[in-house]
């Protein structure tokens, strides 16, 4: 049994490194399908936020940075997006891959990975930060951010439902 476990892996990276290969462009391409993935993100945080605020009556959802454009991305380094209220966090911290395309982590190839922390203070006091790993993936039918729940082993789209399940608990 182990052994078909083992070989049904190998199968999936074979496959994986396929779909990999396929992507292979050049470095401009790359580098301009990031910029266009990290505004993608901040429209996603930033509708959300306006969706929210446009139901609440004294609080708000504020966003960070406020305006985010393709040459605010950094190429080299982390990029983030928070979205506040109160005290309560939702940080999405996003960097480039080393290789132009990774199927290292999730097994559909992508070029952006990070991770989408969730916290309050009294979470904070107990050193407990709700994560979920995230990747903007590309492929030949479809691309977008992806999260993944390593606990869950649950995966989906990053979308104004995503973060409504993350930051309800936060209030």
């Amino acid at each position: 049994m182990a052994q078909d476990d083992a070989i049904v892996k190998l199968a999936r990276q074979i496959d994986a490194a396929r779909k990999a290969d396929r992507f292979v462009v050049n470095e401009d391409e790359v580098a301009g399908l990031r910029r266009d993935a990290a505004c993608g993100l901040h429209r996603i945080c930033t509708e959300f936020a306006r969706s929210v605020n446009s139901k609440l009556a004294e609080s708000s959802l504020d966003v960070s940075p406020s305006a985010y454009c393709p040459e605010s991305f950094r190429e080299a380094g982390t990029n983030l997006i928070q979205i506040a209220s109160q005290g309560r966090e939702m940080q999405f911290a996003f960097e480039s891959t080393r290789t132009p395309f990774s199927t290292e982590k999730f097994l559909v190839p992508y070029i952006l990975e990070g991770e989408i922390r969730a916290y309050n203070q009294k979470m904070l006091e107990r050193f407990e930060i709700r994560t979920r790993l995230l990747f903007y993936c590309v492929s030949e039918v479809t691309s977008g951010w992806r999260f993944f729940d390593w606990r869950t082993r649950h995966t989906g789209a990053v979308d104004g439902e995503l973060l409504a399940k993350l930051m309800a608990p936060l209030f």
